[in-house]
Parts: structure tokens; sequence; C-alpha cells
């Protein structure tokens, strides 16, 4: 296996850990047991592996571990979309570990990287419309209701600046 690709910004988390986005290799036992609160299961899959075999089986998704300095603390990925727009999703962080803003950080790391490439100019991404934790913190990060639905979900975008 060649280099792993390491995406960070040099932000840090409310402890002081810098927060960064890594190509999964031999930690991906540490990113499949993620586990997001009992209370978010109702959003989320119990483990980050479902989103593991999403990225591996699917060809669409691509996951990246997020670290907290040299722990794995979550997951989260991205695909091009045929239309051209890029799209999150995926994103868990350890139920260990919320509440110190790695998932603000996770997902502001990932806007910048992909909004750094020559092609992309929106960033989309869906929620359950009773997930309040997503809502609050995407519209926090400038993502706005695009009128579109995907399934039950509510679609937000933002695009580049």
């Amino acid at each position: 296996m060649g280099p792993v690709r390491v995406i960070e910004y040099g932000k840090k988390d409310q402890q002081g850990r810098s927060i960064s986005l890594r190509e999964i290799g031999d930690d991906w036992r540490q990113v499949a047991d993620i586990a997001p609160k009992d209370e978010q299961r109702p959003f989320v899959p119990a483990l980050a592996a479902r989103y593991l075999l999403l990225s591996d089986r699917d060809g669409v998704w691509k996951s990246f571990a997020v670290y907290a300095d040299d722990r794995v603390v979550g997951h989260i990925m991205w695909a091009k979309d045929t239309d051209g727009s890029y799209w999150l999703g995926g994103l868990v962080v350890d139920q260990s570990e919320q509440g110190l803003g790695v998932g603000r950080i996770t997902v502001e790391t990932l806007v910048a990287w992909l909004f750094a490439k020559p092609d992309c100019h929106m960033v989309r991404l869906s929620y359950h419309p009773a997930n309040s934790g997503a809502a609050h913190l995407y519209s926090g990060l400038g993502f706005a209701p695009s009128g579109a639905m995907e399934g039950d979900e509510i679609v937000v975008e933002r695009a580049t600046r």
C-alpha cells in the first residue's frame, strides 16, 4: 500500500487535538467500530462499518477516517454526482468524542478540500428532518435547503464562495 493521503488545515478540537482526514488503510477496523450515540441511531447506522462497505462495494462513495491527533474518532465519505456536484455523507463521530467540535471541523475540512478542486462549485448533503443536531451543524456551516429531497431526507447545499 502506498502513502496514505492526509487532509488537514491546522484546525483543533476543544481538547487541542489536531483533526485530520485520512484515507483508510490498516486502520479500517478502528473506523468500522466507530459508533454514534444511541439516540442518533434512527439517523445513522449503529457502526461506521456500513459506510465502509458502501465505499468498498458501491463504487461511488470514498471514505475517510477522522483522526484527532493519532486516534481514529470518526468517519466521513464523499462522492461526485453525475451533475458535477459533490456530496458529503456518512458522517459519524464516535459517541465518546462528540461535543468537542470534531464533527464541525471534519465537515469544514472536507468542504475546503472539495472546494479546492477546480471542478467543485457545489457541495450537497442530506439529513432526516427530525435530526435537529444535523440541521444545526449544517446550517451553521453555511448549508441551505435546496428544495429537493433524497428519499425522506432534506437536501442542503453550499456553493463555493
